[in-house]
């Protein structure tokens, strides 16, 4: 059975981008693949590095993880702080990354311009300690968004140059998971772009959000002046909102608003309050759920733990290996 590693950033809530863009499609893998789905809570520290709340961060993402369906007994669901390995796998690999490789990212230069007091060197070998991530479990391959298509290729970097440098097949080249026609892209609420955190709390609608301020967000989402004749190509803002009707909607409600724009009949208006309705609609059960799970103390406190001695068994025997490998041996 193939493996397959994954991590998500502790930034606070998950959103419907989150929920129909990587968690839907985590849950359909957990049943083919051997998974490991991590909290990155080291990574968040290369531009956080004070985080208002860690913890607090990586337990809701952890609840939001089981309560949306991840299943600790299939998946090894764990977080990342609590592996040390990784840490070890981390500095060996720093060892063997150059400066020139890493200071060309695309990633590192965007975050350089953006928090030009924060340029550290986490955020700098940030491609060496996602290549440690995945090649500890020796996974072949890695749901992997846009922009992190040139860390992935880092990482096939650094394995090739592991094996090269020691004269071994020890790590595989790990490739891209294709998700295909299950990727489902969740624009969001501002007009333009994907749903998400990094572009401001309006432009999300959160899995744990309640419905006032659902309905207060969508009702605030960019519209237009309307069609100025019939069938005319809808804006990106208005396309968004249809696309977010599609997702949440039944195909009779699609169908009417459809009907409404080509017909130069629509009321943007009529259209973001039924939407906001079926926005809750779809998310009340998760809320429900996420409040129950974050309850659960003593659950999450079992599912942290029995993550990390699973996740451990992998990464343990990997250090080990690349330790003696490279000529590391006890006297």
């Amino acid at each position: 059975m193939e493996t397959v590693v994954s991590g998500i950033r502790p930034t606070g809530n998950l959103h419907l981008g989150n929920y129909f863009g990587a968690i839907k499609n985590f849950i359909r893998m957990q049943e083919e693949y051997n998974c490991f789905f991590f909290i990155a809570d080291y990574h968040s520290l290369t531009t956080h590095p004070t985080p208002q709340d860690l913890h607090g961060n990586v337990k809701q993402v952890l609840v939001e993880y089981l309560a949306t369906g991840i299943d600790p007994e299939k998946a090894t669901l764990y977080i990342q702080s609590d592996l040390p390995e990784t840490a070890e796998l981390y500095l060996l690999l720093n060892m063997n990354a150059y400066m020139g490789e890493l200071e060309r990212v695309t990633t590192f230069k965007e975050k350089a311009r953006k928090q030009p007091n924060n340029v550290n060197a986490g955020l700098l070998t940030y491609p060496s300690l996602m290549a440690a991530d995945i090649i500890i479990h020796k996974a072949n391959k890695v749901p992997v968004g846009k922009d992190q298509e040139q860390h992935l290729e880092m990482t096939r970097t650094f394995a090739r140059r592991f094996n090269r440098m020691y004269n071994t097949e020890f790590f595989p080249e790990p490739s891209a998971f294709n998700f295909g026609d299950n990727l489902i892209k969740i624009p969001g609420l501002d007009g333009s772009g994907k749903m998400g955190k990094s572009e401001g709390e309006g432009n999300a609608v959160f899995l744990a959000e309640d419905p006032k301020s659902i309905r207060k967000k969508i009702m605030r989402a960019v519209t237009d002046a309307g069609p100025a004749e019939p069938n005319a190509p809808k804006a990106e803002p208005i396309e968004n909102l249809f696309s977010l009707l599609k997702v949440v909607s039944t195909q009779e409600t699609v169908d009417y608003f459809e009907e409404q724009y080509n017909t130069c009949n629509i009321r943007y208006g009529d259209l973001k309050k039924q939407l906001a309705e079926d926005v809750i609609q779809f998310t009340t059960p998760l809320r429900e759920r996420i409040l129950e799970v974050a309850a659960n103390e003593q659950y999450l406190s079992k599912v942290a733990k029995m993550g990390a001695e699973k996740a451990r068994e992998s990464s343990a025997k990997t250090v080990k290996e690349a330790r003696e490998i490279i000529g590391f041996r006890s006297f």
